[in-house]
């Protein structure tokens, strides 16, 4: 074997994972090369067709359209550590950032050895990491516990483990760190905390997935103060190593404890002395200093001493007034020749009416001081913890998205819960319901109205407390983020109504996956761009599509189709005309106006709008909008493309000055004639009737003819 020397590039051994909104640093550093000290380097991101150049040390002008204004702005900056090592930066990586990074050095070598370059893989996951905190009883007597527990939700499909961290604060002390648990199970424990974690003094809780929770018992009074949890989140690199790649807190809240030391004290004496037997004794038991006793009660016993070796207990009085006689004295306590007294909240008496020399002795009194112990429910809030996980996930178009949702509830009894399920396209975005389960396990679909899909989307209970919710032939257009909304329902005894208790929500799981099937573009055209009233316009849409698998029939794509005219130009408020589904059913929009539109296919990828008789209000701009689906050749099922939208082709409706005078010209004409031979008519008739002689009569030329004869 022979050991080639030359110049090298390295860069951190991959796949680097960081959380979105977090700090990116990757080093690269260059040995055994040639010519300077001082080397530049030059940053990339692969890409197809070729990289995509994005910082170098030596050409400012280098980085690429779509890294020129991060770069300028300081969220992507490259730093020298060394002459030869520098350092890229990310200051808030983003989910798009995702790829593989190439380091180059140009090379300063005599002759060409070694590697110039070398690549890095960055996957940045969501930020899913979510904390909450069971608020811990806040006063506890001293020799007590304390529960501290940590809720924790996050995706953990990217292979990342969490770590809980306990530590309290003290006064105006630093923050003191008193167990660590995790990542994979290991504990560590600092300081002083780990003789008391050896002696059973810090005891873990990991009762459900999610929740860990540090159980301190033994409480003493310098244990008191503001306790946090601290959720950290880890990946594991190359080589073996743990990586944080983020932490949150959550305060715990704030911890007294009441020390149980007493600070009063007691004393004894005798009110009454007996000088003769059958002379009554009494006796008294103060207590002092009670200002030490905050909340406490206290309660008394007398002790009688015959002798040093033995002692007996006359009576007691505890903490709620209840007198409790010894053995030796119980009958004379009933017969109430002895009697057990409280005159004083803090004065105890003895009284022995008939005094004998039996009695005779030491007497003494213990007093005994009683904390309010914990009991009831007077704080015992119902809570419930949702952890929302992937059980099958989608890398492609047309497969199978599976996500189990489990509920963790606290102080709920006989309780029934409801969980929807929400689509979130962005972080930050509006959230949209797909489908519900009420407590009665009534399932309803909510803003889920695609045609065709109804029955791909499922949700089911698997569980008594889990939910399966499958979502079916996913498409490019489910893509986002998915949350489990959970409410706990109670029904009071004797009612059939539910009463919602308690709610929360998930973390988020997200379905994101790159589309790798064929590639669609839509033109638009027009035959004719002018026209004149009540001609027909003809707007062709014509798809065009790449990348189709060799062996795709012409059922393998099908298209929906919808037009749009938008009156104003340049405005973002188009109005539909028609459309055409992909089965071929046509839905067109009222019209109030006298034109009409029609849709026809002319070929695979052609459509064709024809609007008859246009009209003025059919000025505007026109564009059609494609919805490709796509039929999976190995299961048959259909998907759904992005929309492709086509430009906009200007239609404009001439005025025809003498179509539109022709029809005036011609009433007037025809009006004008009308009314000139009514006009003439009128006058006939009036001469006729009007002007007529009535006294006039034709002479009669009989007689005449008759003279003439003669």
């Amino acid at each position: 074997s022979c050991v080639c020397q030359g110049r090298l590039v390295s860069v951190p051994a991959g796949p680097l994972t960081r959380v979105k909104g977090q700090s990116v640093s990757i080093s690269c550093t260059v040995t055994d090369y040639e010519g300077p000290r001082e080397q530049d380097f030059d940053w990339l991101a692969l890409a197809d067709p070729e990289p995509v150049q994005v910082i170098s040390t030596f050409d400012s002008s280098f980085s690429d359209a779509s890294f020129r204004q991060r770069v300028a702005s300081g969220d992507i900056s490259i730093e020298r550590l060394a002459d030869n090592k520098v350092e890229l930066t990310i200051k808030a990586a983003a989910v798009t950032d995702n790829g593989v990074y190439r380091c180059r050095t140009p090379s300063t070598d005599k002759s060409v050895t070694g590697n110039y370059e070398a690549d890095v893989q960055l996957r940045v996951i969501p930020d899913s990491l979510v904390v909450t905190s069971d608020i811990p009883w806040p006063v506890v007597t001293e020799g007590g516990s304390v529960d501290l527990y940590c809720n924790a939700s996050w995706d953990s499909i990217a292979g990342t483990q969490l770590s809980f961290t306990w530590s309290v604060k003290k006064g105006s002390s630093l923050l003191e760190e008193l167990l660590t648990f995790g990542p994979e199970g290991t504990v560590s424990v600092l300081g002083s905390s780990a003789q008391r974690y050896a002696n059973g003094g810090f005891r873990l809780d990991l009762h459900h997935r999610g929740s860990c929770g540090l159980v301190l018992t033994g409480v003493l009074p310098t244990d008191q103060g503001m306790y946090v949890c601290t959720v950290g989140e880890w990946t594991r690199e190359v080589g073996g190593a743990w990586y944080r790649l983020q932490e949150k807190s959550v305060d715990l809240g704030q911890v007294a404890v009441t020390p149980t030391d007493t600070d009063f004290s007691a004393v004894a004496s005798a009110l009454v002395t007996p000088q003769l037997s059958g002379d009554p004794t009494e006796l008294e038991c103060r207590v002092t200093n009670v200002s030490h006793l905050l909340d406490r009660r206290l309660g008394a016993s007398w002790l009688y001493s015959p002798s040093l070796a033995t002692t007996v207990t006359v009576a007691s009085l505890d903490a709620a007034g209840v007198l409790v006689p010894g053995p030796q004295h119980r009958g004379r306590l009933e017969a109430s020749l002895i009697t057990l007294t409280r005159d004083d909240p803090h004065a105890f008496k003895l009284r022995l009416c008939q005094t004998s020399e039996a009695d005779a002795g030491s007497y003494a009194c213990v007093i005994t001081a009683w904390s309010p112990a914990r009991q009831g429910v007077n704080l015992e809030h119902p809570t419930i913890n949702v952890v929302a996980r992937r059980v099958r996930e989608a890398r492609s178009s047309g497969a199978t998205f599976e996500m189990s949702c489990q509920v963790v509830a606290k102080n709920l009894r006989d309780a029934g819960f409801s969980v929807a399920v929400l689509i979130q396209t962005e972080i930050g975005g509006p959230s949209r319901r797909i489908i519900s389960l009420s407590p009665s396990s009534v399932l309803r679909l909510e803003d889920w109205s695609e045609p065709g899909r109804q029955d791909s989307v499922t949700l089911a209970r698997s569980g008594p407390a889990e939910f399966r919710f499958r979502l079916q032939g996913v498409q490019v257009s489910d893509r986002g983020f998915y949350t489990c909304e959970v409410a706990a329902w109670t029904k009071q005894p004797g009612e059939e109504d539910w009463t919602k208790a308690v709610s929360g929500e998930s973390n988020k799981v997200q379905i994101s996956f790159e589309h790798t099937g064929p590639s669609f573009d839509v033109s638009l055209s027009s035959g004719t761009i002018g026209l004149y009233p009540w001609e027909t316009a003809k707007v062709a849409c014509l798809m065009s599509v790449s990348g189709t698998p060799p062996n795709a029939g012409k059922y393998d794509i099908v298209y929906e189709m919808r037009w749009y005219i938008t009156r104003l130009r340049g405005s973002d408020h188009p109005t539909l005309l028609a459309s055409m589904d992909r089965w071929g059913v046509v839905r067109k929009t009222p019209r109030n106006d006298s034109s009409d539109c029609s849709l026809e296919r002319t070929g695979p990828r052609s459509y064709i709008l024809n609007i008859h008789s246009v009209q003025d209000s059919d000025t505007g701009e026109y564009h059609c909008i494609a919805t490709p689906w796509i039929r999976s050749p190995a299961s048959g099922t259909w998907s759904k493309a992005p929309d492709v939208t086509s430009t906009r082709v200007f239609i404009n409706v001439k005025f025809a000055f003498w179509d539109s005078m022709k029809m005036p010209l011609l009433y007037g004409v025809c009006a004008s004639v009308a009314m000139g031979i009514f006009s003439l008519l009128l006058g006939l008739i009036c001469t006729q009737c009007c002007f007529r002689n009535a006294a006039y009569k034709p002479r009669v030329n009989n007689k005449l003819m008759e003279l003439d004869m003669d």
